[in-house]
């Protein structure tokens, strides 16, 4: 076999995502190597209190121990550069691609997230994000950017997590018209909404999904439907073609639901958010995000409480469903590997 190509990456958010991914690309290395020919080897890594760098690359494990212990990557020995932001370094350190993972901030714009993906793509670096704000805020401009730059914006984890929601979508559909699709893209909703109807009280299912990590902050982002609406609007722009806005889609959160009938209809129906796109007769789709009965018999209707799935009708292919079980972050984080693969294996 030819000598592995080397890809140096730049990684921008070691949270829950990021620190996965570190760890993990040093794990299955020799896999890469075998199979694809590729090694991937992180060089920069920052949080929102530093970076480190390194153009022998940095230790993935190292980069996991840290962050589990509550600490900043430049802090690392030898290689921590304390202050030094995302964009500094996408300035400063020689790289073919960048993995931007830091915490969605649609309120703000997608900030830093935004800059940094538009400065990356403009000193000619790849990027994979599952980061939603930069393609809910950018998604045409970006792409454009990408064509210009002759690099490519790959982000299939911002849907659904690990399923590869976006590219059944926009490429095994191919040739189709999409006429409805129904989703099931927000885990967070899904294991709340599980606890109310096997009898916990509303504080005692958040409470539990706050410590499993599922929950953070209030809840607003996914309890109130702006995850899940945020999610369609992707969905919208890559799969269907729209050029959709979080204002384009009629948005009802879980708050209210009446837990009553929520714990009577549970033999039968499970109670999801769903998010769904309609094809008008004009063309265009119409947006939804709202608590909805699924019976048992859906294909969604079957999700546990870790559980994520869309499905897709199209007038070609008929009825299309994709699940994945979910009950920790790896395959989130693993899914800037898959856009990875797609971009340097041949």
């Amino acid at each position: 076999m030819s000598k592995a190509r080397t890809v140096d990456l730049l990684l921008i958010g070691v949270g829950n995502l990021g620190r996965r991914f570190a760890r993990t690309i040093e794990e299955v290395r020799d896999e890469l190597r075998l199979r694809y020919g590729l090694v991937f080897r992180i060089v920069g890594a920052a949080d929102s209190r530093g970076a480190a760098v390194s153009p022998m690359g940095l230790d993935g494990a190292a980069i996991d121990g840290i962050k589990c212990a509550g600490r900043s990557v430049s802090e690392l020995p030898n290689v921590g550069q304390p202050g030094v932001t995302g964009l500094e370094m996408i300035e400063a350190v020689h790289a073919d691609a960048l993995c931007e993972a830091s915490p969605v901030n649609l309120a703000g714009g997608a900030e830093p997230a935004l800059s940094h993906v538009r400065r990356a793509i403009g000193r000619g670096l790849h990027v994979s994000t599952p980061n939603k704000g930069p393609i809910v805020v950018a998604y045409r401009e970006l792409t454009a950017l990408a064509q210009q730059n002759g690099v490519q914006l790959r982000c299939d984890g911002t849907v659904a997590g690990g399923l590869p929601a976006i590219a059944l979508g926009a490429r095994d559909l191919r040739g189709a018209t999409v006429l409805r699709i129904e989703a099931v893209p927000n885990l967070t909703t899904g294991f709340v909404l599980d606890r109310l109807a096997a009898g916990a009280s509303w504080e005692a299912a958040i409470d539990e999904a706050r410590r499993g990590g599922a929950l953070e902050g209030d809840g607003s982002w996914d309890l109130d439907g702006w995850d899940a609406a945020a999610k369609l609007v992707i969905l919208a722009q890559t799969v269907l073609d729209v050029d959709a806005t979080i204002d384009d889609v009629e948005m009802h959160g879980i708050r209210g639901v009446d837990l009553h009938a929520l714990r009577d209809e549970r033999a039968s129906y499970s109670l999801r958010l769903l998010a769904s796109a309609k094809r008008r007769d004009d063309g265009g789709y119409s947006l939804r995000v709202a608590p909805t009965s699924l019976p048992v018999d859906h294909p969604l209707g079957r999700l546990g409480p870790t559980g994520m799935g869309i499905t897709y009708e199209t007038d070609l292919y008929g009825k299309i469903t994709s699940i994945i079980d979910e009950p920790t972050p790896l395959p989130s984080a693993m899914s800037m590997l898959r856009d990875l693969l797609e971009i340097y294996a041949e």
